[in-house]
């Protein structure tokens, strides 16, 4: 059996190592691991692959995979790969949510913490060596709490279950909006709503936190009326994707002080543009995708995949598996 891993990105550590495809080997020595940093050439590995890893195929390269049977996406978010003849195949696609889930969840807790302190406002009064205690106490919002601040999570998946549970511990009550609110509550939630009721949970939300996958109905999730049922003292935290934040919305929300403030660590464009204007807000906190970043992500990486790889070849169901028809 063949295994093709695919991985191409500016950011170094997005590439997969180059122990990668020899551990799987040594630990599997029926399977044939070939590992590419490119896209360039892959034509005949890819003719002969049962199994892909890549963080996207175009459809011609997906034709020519005859023999592809299962697709891993090294990120969470997978709209990348929504394309009609991959959807419609017997193909499948896993992702990584669960991978990436704990790490990103810690960063949603440092950017709650960071806001409700105000620290982005004491490190800007550093660098001007001003002392900023009345200026950070009279600003608007005032440094506050977490405990019983409510935390309004959008997504339900390994990042936000990851979220609710830690949040819940620190005192925070959680509330959550997701696809299927019927289904019992994770651990930390105290209330689940329907998609329809989105506004409602807005409305109760000290921290709104998004972790959500693109889809067509969250695309624009968060647009100017969207940001207008939020407290006026409330957060904003998006860690899913950036197309789920209608950007000149938000940034026209925040210069009119609409809501409190906000933390975004994804982007329409990325890398952010230099001229962006998002760049000069001072109520908006900007962290460069780093919300996944760690030391132990390919270790991760590497447990899960032979984990999935073990169950493919003992014909057991995979962890991760992607509805295709939902998207996530």
């Amino acid at each position: 059996m063949k295994l093709v891993i695919v991985l191409r990105h500016p950011f170094e550590l997005w590439n997969s190592p180059a122990w990668l495809s020899s551990r799987i080997h040594a630990d599997f020595p029926t399977v044939e691991a070939v590992q590419h940093s490119s896209y360039h050439g892959i034509e005949d590995d890819l003719r002969e692959a049962e199994v892909v890893v890549a963080w996207s195929l175009r459809p011609e390269q997906f034709a020519m995979a005859r023999k592809l049977r299962w697709i891993h996406s090294p990120a969470a978010a997978v709209h990348q790969l929504m394309f009609p003849e991959l959807v419609n195949s017997d193909v499948i696609l896993t992702n990584s949510s669960e991978v990436h889930g704990g790490v990103v969840a810690e960063h949603v807790l440092a950017l709650i913490l960071a806001l409700a302190k105000r620290l982005p406002q004491a490190a800007h009064f550093q660098l001007k060596h001003v002392w900023g205690q009345e200026a950070l106490w009279l600003g608007r919002p005032r440094p506050r709490e977490i405990d019983d601040a409510t935390l309004g999570l959008v997504g339900l998946g390994g990042i936000g279950r990851r979220v609710a549970k830690s949040a819940s511990a620190l005192g925070m009550r959680v509330i959550a909006v997701r696809e299927h609110p019927g289904k019992e509550a994770p651990e930390g939630v105290q209330r689940v709503f329907a998609p329809a009721q989105l506004d409602e949970l807005l409305s109760q939300s000290d921290f709104v936190v998004l972790a959500t996958p693109v889809t067509r109905s969250t695309t624009g999730l968060m647009d100017a009326a969207r940001l207008g049922k939020m407290k006026s003292d409330a957060y904003l935290i998006n860690v899913g994707r950036g197309p789920l934040v209608d950007e000149i919305a938000l940034a026209q929300a925040l210069r009119d002080q609409k809501i409190g403030g906000a933390a975004l660590d994804v982007f329409d464009e990325e890398p952010l543009p230099a001229d962006s204007p998002l760049w000069d807000l001072e109520n908006l906190f900007i962290t460069p995708h780093t919300a996944g970043i760690t030391e132990k992500l390919w270790d991760r990486h590497y447990a899960f995949i032979t984990e999935n790889l073990r169950r493919y070849l003992d014909g057991r169901p995979l962890l991760g598996a992607v509805d295709k028809r939902q998207g996530y």
